[in-house]
């Protein structure tokens, strides 16, 4: 790492409903010598601001324009309802797309899920943004189909959101410029993937501890009989052991 990467911020876009703290925590602790900036930007305007270097990463919503931009998929969101808290569906656990062929659906201008058909009636004017149509909800104009992520950043207590268990899905991916594959966006690769601090690809992992060698035995250590050898036995005439003999009776006298 050069001084100039420590000195400058590294820069994470993310777009709304993703939460990047715990990935924020986790550089903060790995590289404390390196500032970490979010910059907030729109699920449509990520890609722009990632090919113009106002970020050096991003956490965006797929699909994407990817001229000119690397991506890594990292987890998917299942699609919820918005409604009032005493509409029908707050009474069941999910729905279906057909659940909600007879309710006013908001599709806001800045959705972000990807429609074959927005299901149910259509409103008569499309809101501008995800919160004008989560307003129009809360004033009983219809529902609306979001990713979990958003119903919950912009959850309020007069509504509640259900499963859609047929509904579209929402992939969130980290995402940055092919040709500035830097070192330290490879390291925050390694944090959003799991990547422990000592992986091969993360940061330089620590000299590891030489292996202990076993100390050689003493010229002294008694020494294990070879195979089939016998041990002699004290008595049996060893060096240290009793002489052979007979009985030990008393001394004859000389005549």
């Amino acid at each position: 790492m050069t001084d100039a990467d420590a000195s400058s911020p590294f820069r994470l876009a993310y777009v709304p409903g993703v939460t990047p703290t715990k990935w924020v925590r986790i550089w903060a602790e790995r590289l404390p010598d390196v500032p970490l900036t979010l910059v907030p930007v729109s699920a449509a305007d990520a890609p722009d601001q990632l090919r113009g270097r106002s970020a050096d990463v991003g956490l965006v919503r797929l699909p994407i324009d990817r001229t000119g931009l690397s991506a890594i998929p990292l987890y998917t969101e299942i699609p919820v309802v918005v409604a009032p808290k005493n509409h029908v569906v707050a009474a069941v656990d999910e729905v279906s797309i057909a659940d909600l062929a007879d309710e006013i659906i908001q599709h806001p201008l800045d959705d972000v899920l990807v429609w074959d058909r927005v299901p149910g009636l259509p409103a008569a004017d499309r809101p501008a943004t995800t919160a004008d149509a989560i307003e129009l909800v809360a004033a009983g104009v219809g529902l609306l189909v979001v990713p979990q992520s958003l119903a919950r950043l912009h959850h309020r207590k007069d509504l509640v959101y259900r499963t859609v268990s047929d509904g579209p899905e929402s992939r969130i991916a980290l995402s940055w410029p092919e040709d500035e594959t830097t070192e330290l966006v490879e390291e925050f690769i390694g944090i959003v993937r799991g990547r422990t601090v000592n992986s091969s690809r993360g940061r330089t992992p620590a000299a590891a501890e030489p292996k202990k060698k076993r100390p050689a035995a003493s010229s002294s250590a008694r020494q294990k009989p070879a195979a089939g050898a016998r041990t002699p036995r004290p008595g049996s005439g060893a060096k240290g052991g009793k002489p052979k003999g007979g009985k030990k009776g008393k001394p004859r006298r000389r005549s």
